[in-house]
């Protein structure tokens, strides 16, 4: 499985009396998504499968990426990929659709930080996941623990976002 781990873009502040999870982005948070999409698109991302966080930022980046991609299934949501989710809930996501070739994940950090080091067996790993930056972990068995290798991360910023 080739899975792509994208943190939702710039999202507006929070507004007092408003969950976090309501939080929405931003214009130029979805342009320099498209940026990165677009780029990965190039590079041939395709996802047979997008999951998504709950929380409207990560909705609303996984539908981005669902429209520059060309995807035309349903986006998945779980509860997963909220910020402060365990990545080993995640793995076990992922291992019911190991048969998928590319997966997508929408989702927030800390979370995605810790998943890529957890994928990697690097738990000690540090990962500056910026907003709307985009990895890609090659996984190639679906045991107890998982053992991926980064191929690739793309910060916005290389994508010319920045």
């Amino acid at each position: 499985m080739q899975l792509y781990l994208l943190r939702h873009g710039i999202a507006e502040a929070g507004k007092p009396g408003s969950p976090d999870s309501e939080r929405a982005l931003t214009l130029e948070g979805r342009r320099k998504l498209r940026d990165v999409l677009r780029l990965a698109k190039v590079g041939g991302l395709a996802p047979a499968l997008i999951i998504s966080s709950p929380y409207r930022r990560a909705v609303e980046t996984a539908a981005l990426a669902a429209e520059v991609l060309g995807y035309k299934e349903e986006v998945l949501r779980t509860q997963a990929l909220i910020p402060n989710a365990n990545p080993a809930e995640v793995w076990s996501e992922l291992r019911v659709h190991r048969d998928a070739e590319q997966v997508l994940l929408a989702g927030h950090e800390p979370l995605f930080g810790n998943l890529a080091a957890y994928l990697l067996g690097a738990e000690s790993l540090r990962v500056d996941f910026r907003k709307g930056a985009l990895a890609r972990v090659d996984l190639d068995h679906f045991g107890a623990q998982p053992h991926g290798t980064l191929r690739w991360f793309l910060p916005p910023k290389l994508a010319g976002a920045d």
